[in-house]
């Protein structure tokens, strides 16, 4: 970040950042929180997030899609870009979407500019194991911070069958281990467990030097990350084993918008206090000009 002051104001807390995180192991907890607006990412980075993740998951709790597969690099570039102009300290992460890294190295170097360059973002995540590790080469080479994801990998939904716990055999878990030995040795600076054993994601964070973010991955990885609509019960009935809700926000805001409906069918609103008033003189003006034409 520029030395200079911001316009009107004085120098605000510095930028956390990728090595801020890396270095973060072993010596405190990591908050991530997901955010697809500049107003949630205000109040998530004001209630402690060290990380916003702008997460593919918009998809199906902003755009309602079934799933994650069918968004866009343009909707993560608009949503990202939205995340950033609302923060000021937190790490804003970037979900790279389904075939925007997959395919080739150029492709994937070209994409992960834009979530810097074009949304301003600070860092980049992306799902897969060994099979991606030269694209994530790639992209680190290009000066870009990387974040891995393993376990449930949702862009793979179709391939694994649906939303399952993953690495649940011992064979599994050796594959998932290995995985994120790779990741960390292509320069990962951090990986996401997602939906595995807490024994698992536990032998994982103490074999891999970088930090492991756990969803659905028990209380052993170096931090945790929920979705901000699942966390406020935002976003219907549907509630994970692994999501704890510590609002219930939509059900809070059904109730305040259905008393709304009332008070505008029965004409209490809007009242005097929520009204403009007028000038006497100017209404008389007003009532005269009319009365005169």
């Amino acid at each position: 970040m520029s030395p200079r002051t911001r316009q009107g104001g004085a120098m605000p807390k510095m930028k956390i950042t990728a090595p801020d995180i890396a270095a973060a192991k072993g010596q405190r907890k990591l908050v991530v929180i997901t955010a697809y607006d500049a107003g949630q990412a205000a109040i998530a980075e004001a209630a402690g997030a060290d990380i916003l993740l702008v997460g593919d998951s918009l998809g199906m709790v902003v755009l309602g899609y079934e799933d994650t597969v069918s968004v866009t690099m343009e909707q993560m570039l608009h949503h990202a870009g939205a995340v950033a102009r609302g923060a000021r300290r937190a790490l804003v992460l970037a979900d790279m979407p389904f075939l925007s890294y997959q395919a080739d190295r150029n492709s994937a170097v070209t994409n992960a500019g834009r979530m810097l360059k074009e949304a301003r973002a600070q860092a980049v995540k992306v799902e897969g194991g060994r099979e991606i590790v030269p694209q994530i080469r790639a992209i680190v080479q290009a000066g870009i911070p990387v974040m891995g994801h393993l376990g449930l990998t949702p862009q793979h939904v179709a391939a694994l069958g649906g939303y399952k716990v993953q690495a649940r055999t011992a064979q599994a878990a050796a594959m998932l281990l290995e995985d994120a030995q790779a990741l960390a040795d292509a320069g990962c600076f951090a990986m996401v467990l997602e939906c595995v054993p807490s024994p698992v994601a536990e032998l994982v964070t103490r074999s891999v030097p970088i930090p492991t973010i756990g969803i659905g991955a028990g209380p052993d990885c170096d931090g945790q990350v929920l979705v901000f609509h699942d966390l406020l019960g935002l976003y219907g009935d549907f509630k994970p084993k692994f999501v704890k809700r510590y609002a219930d926000l939509g059900g809070m805001a059904k109730d305040a918008l259905g008393r709304f409906a009332e008070d505008v069918r029965s004409g209490t609103f809007p009242a005097k206090e929520n009204s403009f008033d007028m000038a006497p003189d100017e209404l008389d003006k007003l009532l005269g000009d009319t009365q005169a034409s």
